[in-house]
């Protein structure tokens, strides 16, 4: 008996071989099948190069009070197959041309009791696979309620990871690294504090997520095409090393409403032997919709300086007054209030900055703190917070404006909505229409704090759906967006390539509020950048916070060089040099590279990548024949040895090296470094120690 019975499982088991979907990448080396199990479970497994990436996982979704969810009892009605090879160009990147080429299997499912349909469409790039759910018109599906998506992600082993803790609310989390099984006992350790959170399991992480195999396979679950879902986070089964979807919930628990025809975010797995491939893959921005901006000519990066940083130090303030401990809109009147005499966005203040910005080539600056309202703006669960387009008293939105523009500079507006996005959306068209009068053409927006509605949390659907909202809005007025405490980003910039920035992680701020881990920035592209660039606001000189508020005693966790390799290691169309003009003055000869660097590219080349130990990116200027190259370094310091065979083999070059010096230290030299200059071609090659959160920046000019 006990013959027969193997004979039998065998004989299943051939027989559901036999009947599996296959799907391979262009090139060969990934393999996705899928197939019904004996219950009608959809399920599907991957393969890298004869390896197992992804084990055998089940699809599906469960409904909320619905007789019979979209788990099991399904038959394969229907199979198509296509392939799709384009090369499209972005507005802004990383890369001049993305090439778009992926082999596609879609499977019409057909569930017997309900007579339901739903298909699954894989999708299967060089460098992973993205699959999602579809929903066609139909009679016996139309709306209904997602109690849970019961996608799994089944790990072939105990991978190492690089994880933040699950949260509704926010990713602002250094990472740490673990393996799986290890993720439950540090779990606590990894939570720590923040305006708004709420975690939801001891084994939750976020994506994306970042692991490493003990064999060498670096394998990443993210998603694409975030659009009218709610955010996918990941629960580990840590016993059997299985992942589960676990979307956000609303306010009441539901955690997706859905109308037919439509469809879920792509699920992402990304996977390679090369850490690099992580790092220059385009599958996020490919597994979303074209541009849908007719004329983009507006739409243009930006390098800034701003009013922020010494009020996130706690070197000056947002509010303008400290006699009020309360206040409301249009009935407080600040001009019978005492100055506090700290308030950062004043006329000469910020006159100061646009003289700055005007005399070393920055495009615009940034202002917080200029309108009415900061005085009891955070943690009062207050709705009518701001209203956009009011300013304090000493703040001259005509003046500053006509005075920028004397400079040729652009000015970057600032909401802070403190995460009441029914008021903002009241305001909005009112608060775009103020900006273009005034000559504001981008805005960085903010959500901190509980979001109103009470209950609802950044990541719900309603939530995302408001955020989508005011990109679609500022696009209508030709505005630039750069959202913070938003959700992060899945690849829509493709989309509305207006969403020129994002924060939602871990940035520079939390330098100044007790500091972030030594190699925060060697994680973030293979995590938070995934989906898109990243407002960093890198460009710390001077690391130690009590030079700027004795009462701060924080300390940024990073060398001088470190932070001019940011500029190119973590890329964004929009770049921040965060420290004040004065410490910039300090350092000019560092300074230089600040100025010089590009903030577009047409080419990029990751040349050595290692999560959690080091990063080092060479980009080609939009344009121009010129180079820079950042590397970032962890914990401990390291011999980074680079070539530079991608410059042109005819041509001849100057490079100025900025680098950490012999003694620099992240935590007890910081601000030593050398510069030297050196004629480079493509045969060149380059040995640079970086030091413990250390790194190097190197600009590459083309000698004529």
């Amino acid at each position: 008996m006990k013959s027969f019975m193997i004979t039998l499982a065998v004989l299943i088991s051939a027989y559901s071989q036999l009947n599996a979907q296959e799907l391979k990448s262009p090139n060969g080396a990934l393999t996705m099948q899928f197939l019904l199990d004996s219950n009608g479970t959809p399920t599907y497994k991957l393969s890298y190069k004869n390896n197992a990436v992804v084990k055998q996982s089940r699809l599906g979704l469960e409904l909320k009070n619905d007789k019979k969810s979209l788990v099991n009892d399904f038959t394969i009605s229907n199979t198509e197959t296509a392939t799709f090879d384009e090369t499209w160009q972005p507005v802004w990147g990383e890369v001049k041309a993305i090439r778009n080429h992926y082999n596609e299997l879609a499977v019409t499912l057909t569930q017997n009791e309900t007579d339901r349909t739903m298909v699954i469409r894989f999708r299967m790039f060089n460098e992973g696979l993205g699959f999602r759910y579809e929903f066609p018109a139909q009679k016996n599906l139309v709306y209904f309620v997602i109690k849970e998506e019961k996608t799994q992600f089944a790990m072939a082993g105990d991978h190492t990871a690089f994880w933040i803790p699950g949260d509704y609310d926010t990713q602002e989390y250094d990472y740490t690294e673990s393996k799986l099984s290890e993720i439950r006992g540090k779990y606590d350790e990894a939570v720590t504090s923040n305006a708004s959170q709420e975690q939801f399991s001891k084994t939750g992480v976020q994506t994306a997520l970042m692991m490493k195999t003990d064999e060498g396979l670096y394998i990443n679950i993210h998603e694409a095409a975030l659009i009218n879902y709610s955010c996918m986070h990941l629960n580990l089964d840590d016993e059997n090393m299985v992942f589960q979807s676990w979307l956000t919930p609303d306010a009441v628990g539901d955690k997706g409403y859905m109308q037919a025809p439509s469809n879920s975010p792509w699920r992402t797995i990304m996977v390679s032997d090369d850490a690099r491939d992580i790092l220059s893959s385009k599958m996020t921005l490919n597994l979303n919709d074209p541009c849908a901006i007719e004329d983009t000519s507006w739409i243009k990066p930006v390098k800034y300086i701003g009013v922020w940083w010494e009020m996130i130090t706690g070197k000056s303030s947002w509010a303008y007054t400290d006699e009020l401990p309360a206040v409301q809109l249009g009935v407080t009147d600040y001009t019978k209030v005492k100055p506090n005499s700290t308030h950062a966005a004043n006329n000469t203040k910020v006159k100061h900055y646009i003289d700055f910005a005007a005399q070393h080539g920055f495009d615009a600056v940034l202002v917080e703190g200029w309108n009415e309202g900061w005085e009891d703006w955070f943690g009062k669960s207050k709705d009518y917070v701001f209203d956009f387009v009011t300013p304090y008293p000493d703040f001259d939105v005509e003046a500053i404006h006509a005075y920028a523009k004397s400079k040729g500079v652009k000015m970057v507006m600032h909401h802070e909505t403190s995460g009441s996005v029914r008021n903002y959306e009241r305001h909005m068209d009112q608060a775009y229409q103020f900006m273009k009068d005034n000559g504001y053409d981008a805005v960085k927006s903010g959500y901190v704090g509980n979001i109103l509605p009470r209950g609802e949390h950044h990541y719900s659907q309603w939530i995302i759906n408001h955020y989508q909202y005011a990109i679609e809005k500022a696009a209508d007025y030709k505005i630039m967006v750069n959202a913070h405490e938003a959700i992060r980003p899945t690849g829509i910039c493709r989309t509305y390539p207006n969403l020129i920035g994002n924060e939602s992680a871990r940035g520079t701020e939390f330098q100044a509020f007790g500091g972030s881990k030594p190699n925060h920035v060697t994680i973030l592209p293979f995590t938070r950048l995934i989906g898109g660039p990243m407002d960093y606001t890198p460009g710390i000189f001077e690391m130690d916070i009590s030079k700027l508020n004795p009462n701060n005693d924080s300390h940024v966790n990073s060398t001088l060089a470190n932070q001019l390799a940011l500029y190119v290691t973590m890329y964004s169309p929009l770049q921040m040099a965060a420290d004040l003009p004065e410490h910039y003055e300090q350092f000019m000869d560092a300074f230089q590279f600040i100025k010089d660097v590009a903030i577009d590219w047409d080419e990029s080349v990751y040349l050595e990548a290692e999560p959690g130990n080091y990063i080092t990116v060479a980009r080609k200027e939009k344009g121009a024949n010129n180079w820079f190259v950042g590397n970032v370094n962890g914990n401990e310091a390291r011999t980074s040895n680079i070539t530079f065979d991608f410059l042109d083999k005819d041509k001849k070059y100057m490079a100025t090296i900025y680098a950490d010096a012999k003694d620099a230290h992240y935590k007890t030299n910081p601000q030593a470094y050398t510069i030297k200059t050196k004629k480079v071609t493509s045969k060149s090659k380059l040995s640079q120690v970086s030091v413990a959160g250390g790194g190097y920046a190197i600009s590459i000019i083309e000698v004529k």
